[in-house]
């Protein structure tokens, strides 16, 4: 069966059982602090469980995308090494939102893969949870009572906490579970060791495929487990395992989920890859098979997330993005020989194989292509200068072990992977400081932890049951009751509180833009409000103190000024958008934004610089509408459908309900929850103020709108004015300044000349200077010329005298340098290294540098060291 057909036959089953199918979530979270990415089937049903969303439907199935790369559920390092470990999988799963409960779900799991799919029922085992006295939490004898109406005792295996209790993170929905786990290993194999001694032990071919969850716990900050409101059920089942199972092999690189991936990776680099079920390959044979594993693995992951609206960056869920896609880069470097950018190609295989169920990566396939290329393009030529840095870091070190600080360097400033320096190292018989590289991690790891970090504590539920209305897009205050307050620690701002509300009118930062601020209003006090975000469907308000009286009723007053700001910007974002897609075509679609009280940002697909002529139309094209005073037209509770049939833009990456609420400006429409003007007049103007690249095929338009733009002008107008000033008010200020930079052209080659006098004169006398050191002529020297002029010297002096050793200091107060140079035969001969001994002196003006073996240069901030730095000099010499 292939693999579109078993996803479809799952589907179909759960259907037919009154399941609600419904689509995938986005991999990447937008709005659950406690996830980065969707590691698991029931990421997206959270605030269902916990009781602050009402479910579309109380059964519900899907085929989820997730990703283990980060947090508790980290694969990444398995990838490529086994067979069945990946950083991207899909997650088939069954839900029940307080309706059936463990019968159904073990009833319908036996019968789907027995009777639909057939899978042999003696190659499967199962296992209960075996109780947990610690936490008062039973043997699981209802599982296990269920299970053998379907299976002999001796195939219902007893779980511990580990195994057959699961839990997404450290706090959160939480419960027993029963697995089932298929054997499939020859007959032969199952005929000398038992598939149940090899359950939950790792091996490759007895593997679990269906987990079935009976959330009944709530984990709290504590450690302590609560019950929750209703009993609930979350089944996952690894598609990739089940298609293993399904089509006869015993690897899932084996099954036409990555056969076609697995085939184009041969086709272009010319080498082949062995199935897993070849005995007794080569070790050279067995590499080239992980490197294809990896890079197969890792492209669906790095896909899908581009797809979804997360691109490589250099921090956050950008970061492991980006590490990802590094290391398939690195794999195919060094074990395929891949020297020019190839992953990319893979991605219209992806398309074609995923399309069908996931229509992202069709839509969204030329960005992912165009930002895959780009990435492996300037990786490569990391890991190129990384190879030469490597060699000249060996060139440097004494014995045979590297110092692993140097390679932390590498790996940190250059972003040149340990474990590639760790490999090229044994090849040529150097060993790695690994203890050395550690301490210099964990030394950056303490300087760089985010100072945001929070731990977040329990609620204190004052009104239990009640889940808040937003009531913003009409009121911007209104009476409210504290529904519930948590306290949170924040090393950015010392102790937080979150407060919930019955009712509110501030908005939580979301669709780009920021949260409200304002105050809460008791007859008695008033509570600064300095922030608002969302999290599992709650609103959650930040102050710095709590009421003295917590059920007193309140007034919310949001900040008006500072909301009234943020509408005119995130109106201005729409226009925005249809300015870019009528200008530079509609390939441009929206990858993120800002829209903060005082600017917007807004980042867009587009595989090129905007034109200064193109920022002209686009700016004159959104304020021509804002001149148009195009009234919002607004409909809160539109059929998602029906508004992407009338035209409205949806963004990819986001999650939209079966209703939506639709913005129109004119011919401008689109889906956004966010708080806009009620007619572009009051925008007032819009102004860019920079445009340029984020990310590869990713440019960004900087913007402001309102009073921003008056400031703007103002600001401009007072440059003006001084400008005149400073020049004696000209008539004509532009040829004024003209005049100027004529004036100055002529002057700077004026003093090019004297100070290339200079030099030359001063190299004459320093020619006189040299000094003979045990068979070195050594030259150090103080000078007040420019650093260029002090290095050209330092130059031809070397390459006018033999054997030389020359270090030119510079006495700048502010930017004093060192300039090292050394002739080539010194460098060849003695193992002289200007680049290391720069960096070393450089240390008494505090400052750094480096370079190549025979020359260098460093910069520093404190000039009163430069004599102790000659003085280290002439010690390298003797």
């Amino acid at each position: 069966m292939k693999s579109q057909d078993i996803r479809k036959q799952f589907l179909q089953f759960f259907e037919s059982k009154g399941h609600l199918i419904v689509p995938s979530a986005p991999i990447v979270l937008k709005d659950d602090p406690t996830l980065m990415f969707n590691n698991s089937g029931m990421a997206q049903f959270k605030e269902y469980f916990l009781g602050n969303a009402t479910p579309k439907s109380n059964r519900i199935a899907d085929t989820q995308k997730c990703l283990r790369v980060s947090g508790k559920h980290n694969d990444l390092e398995d990838v490529g090494f086994d067979t069945y470990h990946h950083t991207m999988f899909e997650m088939l799963g069954n839900w029940s939102f307080g309706d059936y409960f463990k019968k159904e779900a073990i009833d319908w799991a036996w019968e789907f893969l027995t009777e639909v799919l057939k899978l042999d029922k003696d190659r499967l085992y199962v296992s209960v949870f075996e109780g947990n006295p610690d936490e008062n939490v039973p043997f699981d004898q209802e599982a296990w009572d269920l299970w053998k109406q379907y299976v002999s005792e001796d195939r219902i295996i007893l779980g511990n906490k580990k195994d057959n209790f699961w839990e997404m993170g450290d706090q959160g929905p939480c419960g027993p579970c029963s697995e089932i786990h298929v054997d499939l290993r020859p007959d032969a194999e199952r005929a000398e060791v038992s598939g149940r001694s090899l359950v939950n032990a790792d091996h490759p071919q007895v593997v679990e495929i269906w987990n079935n969850v009976f959330m009944e716990f709530n984990r709290k900050a504590d450690g302590s487990l609560e019950k929750l409101p209703a009993q609930h059920v979350d089944t996952g089942m690894g598609f990739e395992r089940l298609c293993m199972a399904m089509q006869d092999v015993t690897s899932n690189y084996d099954t036409d989920v990555f056969t076609p991936l697995i085939a184009k990776v041969e086709e272009i680099t010319g080498l082949k890859y062995t199935s897993n079920e070849i005995k007794n390959i080569s070790e050279e044979q067995n590499k080239t098979n992980i490197a294809i594993r990896v890079i197969v693995d890792h492209v669906r992951a790095v896909a899908f997330a581009i797809a979804d609206g997360q691109l490589p960056s250099n921090n956050g869920a950008g970061y492991v993005i980006r590490r990802i896609l590094r290391r398939a880069i690195r794999y195919g470097f060094t074990f395929l020989g891949t020297k020019e950018p190839f992953i990319y190609q893979l991605v219209d295989v992806l398309a074609a194989q995923m399309g069908e169920f996931f229509p992202e990566i069709v839509s969204q396939k030329d960005l992912v292509k165009n930002v895959i290329r780009e990435e492996e393009a300037s990786f490569l030529r990391t890991l190129d200068q990384g190879l030469h840095l490597l060699d000249t870091v060996i060139a440097g070190t004494e014995g045979k072990f590297v110092d692993g600080a140097k390679a932390f360097e590498l790996y940190d400033t250059f972003g040149f992977p340990i474990d590639l320096t760790a490999l090229i190292l044994r090849e040529k018989g150097y060993e790695l400081d690994e203890a050395g590289f550690e301490a210099a991690m964990k030394a950056q790891k303490d300087r760089s932890r985010a100072a945001s970090e929070i731990s977040k504590d329990d609620w204190n539920v004052l009104i239990p049951g009640n889940v808040e209305t937003f009531e913003g897009y009409d009121k911007v205050e209104n009476e409210v009751k504290i529904t519930r307050i948590r306290k949170v620690e924040s090393k950015k701002d010392g102790t937080l509180y979150q407060i919930v509300l019955d009712q509110t009118p501030f908005y939580a930062e979301g669709g780009g833009q920021v949260g409200d601020k304002g105050v809460l209003v008791s007859a008695n006090e008033t509570i600064e409000v300095i922030d608002t975000k969302k999290e599992n469907n709650l609103i959650l308000h930040f102050t710095k103190q709590l009421p003295e009286n917590i059920e007193a009723t309140f007034v919310a007053k949001v900040n008006t000024d500072l909301r009234s700001a943020s509408s005119k910007n995130h109106s201005a974002t729409h226009l925005l958008h249809q300015a870019l897609r009528t200008i530079l075509g509609t390939h441009v679609e929206q990858k993120g934004s800002l829209v903060a009280p005082n600017y917007l940002r807004f980042d867009f697909s587009h595989f090129a610089k905007v034109t200064d002529e193109e920022l002209k139309e686009i700016e004159a094209f959104v304020n021509a509408r804002i001149a148009e005073q195009l009234p919002l037209i607004e409909r809160r509770a539109i059929p998602f459908n029906q508004a992407v049939e009338e035209g409205a833009m949806a963004l990819f990456g986001e999650k939209y309900g079966d209703l939506v609420r639709a913005i129109k400006f004119g011919n401008s429409m689109e889906l956004c929850g966010g708080i806009h003007v009620q007619n572009t007049a009051d925008i007032w103007s819009f102004k860019i103020i920079s445009e340029g690249a984020v990310a590869a095929g990713i440019r960004r338009i900087e913007a402001i709108t309102g009073d921003a733009v008056r400031d703007f002008y103002i600001g401009q107008e007072n440059t003006l004015k001084e400008i005149k000033e400073t020049l004696k008010n000209p008539q004509d200020t532009l040829k004024a300044v003209h005049a100027l930079q004529d004036e100055n052209a002529k002057l700077k080659k004026q003093v090019e000349k004297f100070v290339a006098q200079q030099a030359k004169a001063l190299k004459s006398n320093w020619l006189a200077a040299f000094k003979e050191i045990n068979g070195i002529n050594f030259l150090a020297v103080v000078t007040d010329l420019d650093v260029n002029s002090a290095k050209q010297n330092a130059i031809d002096l070397t390459n006018e005298m033999e054997n030389a050793f020359v270090v030119v200091a510079t006495s700048d107060a502010e930017k004093p340098s060192i300039t090292v140079s050394i002739s080539k035969n010194l460098v060849a001969e003695k193992g002289l290294h200007a680049g290391n001994i720069v960096k070393e002196i450089a240390k008494h003006i505090n400052g750094g540098g480096g370079g190549q073996p025979f020359l260098a240069t460093a910069g520093g901030k404190d000039v009163s060291g430069i004599e102790a730095a000659l003085k280290q000099a002439a010690e390298f010499v003797k």
